[in-house]
């Protein structure tokens, strides 16, 4: 008879009170903070026995979810300010993207997201935050968003942002800022995703955001600021990157 059953490491670190949710012991996990025995994981899904001892060590992130270090950095690198702005947060999730908006003074956010019930409490109970759950971003109106928007983000999986993103990016007032994720394992062919889900080759990187970077700078009237990594890797390890873009209210010809 098995008396000590393994479990996955995420789920002991809920059971233990080390985080409030199952998501939220995964990002602590990815972000590194999790040790077993003085060893740091690295994978959510790892199991281990529910006797071991487990530790959560470092600097917590000021925002609900780990996602927040991703915008947090790209805001400081291209020097976007939000402060006193609307905003537009594509995929918020648990809303790590809009907490760190509120915190840099933005005055109104959209939390944008085809899923319910994932946006954290303390940002549902903010009179800033405007929830906006089994909402496609594919088909954003004004009638659902009729407040004049200087500064859109995105964060989203399973769909590429040349997708997802046309009909906010319309919505965003002339001189108003973009930051997207952009995450090759859903930009490339089916054929260029790893064991894993995982896209490992830096030419195929550089192929998705020069796509991207192509495609903001000719089907639309934005210019783009630049490209840079992001600070952490998604789930698995995925390689991720910030785009930047500055709406010039000049429309370029295809």
């Amino acid at each position: 008879m098995v008396t000590n059953p393994k479990i996955r490491v995420d789920q002991l670190v809920v059971e233990r009170g080390l985080a409030k949710s199952r998501s939220q012991a995964q990002s602590l996990i990815m972000a590194g903070r999790v040790y077993l025995d003085n060893s740091k994981l690295q994978k959510p899904g790892n199991q281990v026995n529910r006797d071991v001892a487990l530790e959560v060590r470092g600097k917590e992130y000021p925002w609900v979810s780990r996602g927040g270090m991703k915008l947090d950095h790209g805001l400081n690198h291209f020097c976007i300010d939000v402060s006193g702005s609307a905003c537009i947060d594509i995929g918020a999730s648990t809303g790590g993207f809009t907490d760190v908006m509120l915190a840099r003074g933005a005055t109104k956010v959209y939390a944008v997201d085809v899923g319910h019930g994932q946006l954290d409490w303390k940002l549902r109970q903010d009179e800033r935050v405007i929830v906006l759950e089994r909402t496609n971003a594919r088909y954003l109106t004004s009638d659902l968003i009729p407040t004049p928007i200087s500064f859109l983000c995105c964060d989203v999986s399973f769909i590429s942002l040349r997708v997802v993103l046309p009909n906010s990016m319309a919505m965003i007032s002339q001189g108003g800022h973009l930051v997207g994720l952009i995450k090759p394992q859903f930009e490339v062919g089916k054929g260029q995703v790893g064991r894993g889900g995982v896209v490992r080759d830096p030419g195929q990187h550089k192929l998705v955001c020069d796509r991207i970077s192509d495609w903001i700078s000719k089907n639309s009237d934005w210019s783009v600021l630049g490209v840079t990594d992001s600070p952490i890797t998604g789930p698995s390890g995925n390689k991720e990157f910030l785009i930047a873009a500055y709406k010039t209210g000049r429309r370029l010809k295809n």
